[in-house]
């Protein structure tokens, strides 16, 4: 299931190229990161906690990934001492009052944005934004799930790169294998180019005037 969901492949096969480490030590270390869940994720605690430490450290960029990423947007809303918005494939999206896409299907469920008010969303077009999505993400319905599940976020985040811009924001969507990076899972920061993955938010932050 992990291997799956994770886009690395399918147990105990690798998907082709792909740029997770296949060295024994590396597999152990992975398989003990599956803990089980201790609670229920709470979003409002989650971003009160990260506005909370913004207001400790003063401006700062947030990095999230994964299901870090919806509170890392309501974050980013909460508190103006974030200066931009870094998300590796996050799970969820915030879109503005009245303008939340129609719930995306597939076959991991049905995959629903969150809807702010419009005055919330508009924070989130005053500061640069950058999302990163990694390979063997279908555009089409598949039957393996890991693939499926991306395939819908990445689809919804599509949606918000669009009205982000459109309200007049600056938000940019980097999927890797339309750049011609290759064989990255969910988890692009480890991945064996992960130096690779690195200089790319190194040039947008030069570009953004953030370094």
């Amino acid at each position: 299931m992990w291997y799956e969901i994770f886009r690395i492949g399918i147990w105990p096969n690798y998907h082709q190229g792909v740029q997770f480490p296949k060295d024994k030590e590396s597999l152990e270390n992975f398989f003990r990161q599956m803990t089980p869940n201790t609670g229920a994720f709470d979003q409002e605690v989650v971003s009160n906690s990260m506005s909370a430490l913004f207001d400790k450290t003063g401006p700062g960029i947030l990095i999230t990934h994964s299901q870090g990423g919806l509170p890392g947007w309501i974050t980013g809303i909460k508190n103006q001492h974030v200066k931009a918005i870094v998300a590796y494939e996050p799970g969820s999206y915030p879109f503005p009052e009245g303008e939340l896409p129609e719930p995306i299907s597939g076959r991991t469920g049905v995959l629903s944005g969150v809807e702010v008010s419009t005055d919330d969303f508009m924070k989130l077009t005053q500061i640069p934004i950058v999302m990163y999505f990694g390979d063997y993400i279908p555009e089409e319905v598949t039957h393996e799930l890991g693939a499926e599940n991306w395939r819908t976020r990445l689809t919804l985040g599509r949606l918000f790169v669009e009205a982000v811009n459109r309200h007049g924001g600056d938000a940019t969507l980097v999927e890797l294998p339309k750049i011609g990076i290759y064989g990255n899972t969910h988890f692009l920061m480890s991945d064996l180019n992960n130096i690779e993955i690195a200089d790319l938010l190194s040039a947008w932050m030069k570009e953004k005037r953030l370094d």
